[in-house]
């Protein structure tokens, strides 16, 4: 099973192609990319210098030019004293390189974490309804952490063991031709190696990160679900699907492991093949090459140098490969086309209220072949009370998320005060038009952040008056707290009605010129639900409302009701006239009140037993 994010990165890309990509898409880390490598190859400069110096203390400071085999101590305390300044030399160089690397990583993942946030939001409705939630949380979370592993250290490792690699393999030529070719050629099958574990370990990675975002939505929803899962006694039933993703998220990762776990041990076998090849051609070459002691040990050391990168690298490979399939299902989300898209010359609604316009509305889901409206064409005057009824499945909540532009239509066109919505600039239409929804986001804070959220910088006083005006000053003044109290995590601390005043005032406080409500009040108690209805009915006055009603009250107090059967529109007129003919309103009031056994015209709109993954 995957999370849904798929696209030709998956498949297409190599591994060098993504991080080219990463590093377009986060500047901060590619400016000054080349100073910092300049620092890296000081740092490993200062590694080579050592088995030159030996070389030097060997032949010139213990054997003797004049083959008197007097040792030098002057000379080899002249060497040991350059040597140690080499050293610290390298040391600083190295550690700037290492702050340089760290700080442009931080910024550069901080930056890459918040254009990956500020992505996901824009992202349409129809993309979050249909890709998991965890896995969206896994781009931003897990994925982006392994870059940050990498970045602790492979990073600087690639930095470092490469600048080490090309000195070391211009010392070695510059030593001997010869031996440098037997040190090349020993190593050279190692890389075709690596090349062939790497590419199992690109998909082997891969699939771990797909089935981390699996596990990573089963928690989601068992921690989310758990009030729910509590109910029913489903935990053993929920806990074995949490367990199902974990157990295939550890085997695709065991099995990522033990394809990394090849990489050290033939580094290993490949360093004794490289440095016994290169002894035994010394040896043969004997004196009589110009090659002498000194030097022969200084290749050995050298080589070492050289094949010490290779053995780090079939270490960091295996972390690179993680980091690479987190950037590339990171890039992933970035090519998911944000919807609905801004127009690039914005075109102003009038002041006022505003009429609503649906024209020929037809509209199906991504990747569906199902239309769930089709040739909706309705006309709202503005100021009017409208309620939209209808089954479950039957299109009215995806018309009210079509007039309040979280999907585009698939044909036709949705206006506002006569301006099509695709001219409309969202941040406007953000603050003309307001949806409460029928189970509101509350966040982790108080009363009073919660309302202020819909118009930052509004004062204590302006809430107050908003609270006052919608009938809820009572309530608040009752809490021990009052706007200072927590709602806890989704507001799990307040009742399903007191979630719904809030998501009322928070409402009000935006002061729209067109509200879009989807009630939720049939499970909510006798006085809350007076409250509600109150800050309902003032919340309305004078606004366009488009209510998606779920009780047979709101169909009654409205000025005009919508019906809608299989995501057509079939009758629109008043409560009383509908009732009056033998429609598909008069058939579902009918099944209402049956289906309630309640006369009332508080009963529920909806039957029970009809079913549907959206409406």
């Amino acid at each position: 099973m995957s999370d849904g994010f798929t696209s030709s990165l998956d498949t297409e890309e190599t591994a060098l192609g993504t991080i080219r990509r990463g590093l377009r898409e986060v500047p901060v880390l590619r400016n000054g990319l080349w100073l910092t490598f300049l620092l890296a190859a000081i740092g490993s400069g200062g590694r080579v210098v050592v088995p030159i110096l030996i070389q030097q203390a060997i032949d010139k400071g213990i054997v003797g030019t004049d083959g008197d085999n007097v040792a030098d101590v002057a000379l080899v305390a002249r060497l040991s004293a350059f040597g140690l300044v080499a050293v610290l030399v390298a040391g600083v160089a190295f550690r700037q390189a290492s702050v340089r690397l760290g700080v442009r990583s931080e910024q550069a993942l901080y930056d890459l974490r918040e254009r990956l946030i500020s992505h996901i939001l824009e992202l349409s409705l129809a993309d979050h309804g249909e890709e998991r939630r965890g896995g969206l949380v896994a781009r931003v979370t897990s994925d982006i952490e392994t870059l940050a592993q990498f970045f602790q250290w492979g990073g600087m490792a690639w930095m470092r063991n490469s600048a080490l690699m090309l000195i070391v393999s211009i010392v070695m030529v510059a030593y001997d031709p010869l031996l440098a070719v037997v040190a090349f050629a020993t190593a050279f099958p190692l890389a075709l190696v690596l090349r062939v574990v790497q590419k199992r370990l690109v998909v082997a990675h891969g699939e771990a990160r797909e089935r981390n975002g699996e596990m990573l939505g089963a928690i989601a929803e068992v921690v989310s679900g758990a009030t729910t899962i509590r109910a029913y006694e489903a935990g053993d039933h929920l806990s074995g699907i949490v367990r199902v993703a974990t157990e295939r998220k550890a085997r695709q990762q065991i099995r990522a492991a033990w394809i990394g776990a090849f990489l050290f041990p033939s580094g290993e076998v490949f360093s004794v093949f490289t440095v016994s090849a290169v002894i035994g051609v010394g040896v043969w070459q004997g004196p009589a090459s110009g090659l002498t002691a000194g030097a022969l040990v200084g290749f050995v050391f050298l080589t070492y140098r050289f094949l010490e990168p290779i053995a780090e690298f079939t270490e960091i490979i295996d972390q690179t490969q993680t980091a690479v399939a987190g950037l590339r299902r990171v890039l992933t989300v970035l090519d998911m086309p944000i919807g609905p898209p801004a127009p690039a010359v914005p075109v102003p609604l009038p002041p006022g209220p505003l009429r609503v316009g649906v024209h020929a509305v037809t509209f199906r889901y991504p990747n569906s072949t199902v239309d769930v409206l089709r040739d909706i064409d309705v006309t709202i005057p503005a100021g009017q009370q409208v309620a939209m009824v209808g089954a479950t499945g039957s299109g009215k909540t995806t018309l009210g998320r079509l007039i309040a532009r979280f999907s585009d239509p698939t044909q036709g066109a949705v206006s506002l005060g006569g301006i099509d919505l695709v001219d409309v600039d969202p941040v406007v239409l953000r603050d003309r038009l307001v949806v409460v929804s029928q189970e509101p986001f509350l966040f982790d804070d108080t009363i009073l952040a919660n309302i202020g959220f819909s118009r930052p910088g509004s004062t204590r006083a302006e809430i107050e008056a908003v609270i006052a005006d919608l009938g809820a000053t009572e309530w608040i003044e009752a809490l021990d707290d009052g706007l200072a109290t927590r709602v806890g995590e989704r507001g799990e601390t307040l009742s399903a009605g007191e979630r719904q005043l809030i998501a009322l005032i928070r409402a009000g406080l935006a002061d729209p010129d067109v509200l879009i409500l989807d009630e939720a009040t049939s499970s909510v108690d006798a006085l809350t639900e007076v409250r509600v209805a109150h800050a309902l009915e003032r919340l309305a006055s004078g606004r366009t409302t488009i209510a998606i009603a779920h009780r047979l009250s709101t169909a009654a107090r409205a000025d005009r009701v919508l019906v809608l059967e299989d995501g057509v529109l079939v009758e629109d007129g008043h409560h009383s006239e509908l009732l009056e003919s033998a429609g598909v309103y008069r058939r579902l009031h009918d099944a209402w009140i049956s289906a309630t056994s309640v006369s009332s015209p508080a009963a529920v709109l909806e039957p029970p037993g009809v079913t549907s993954e959206r409406s």
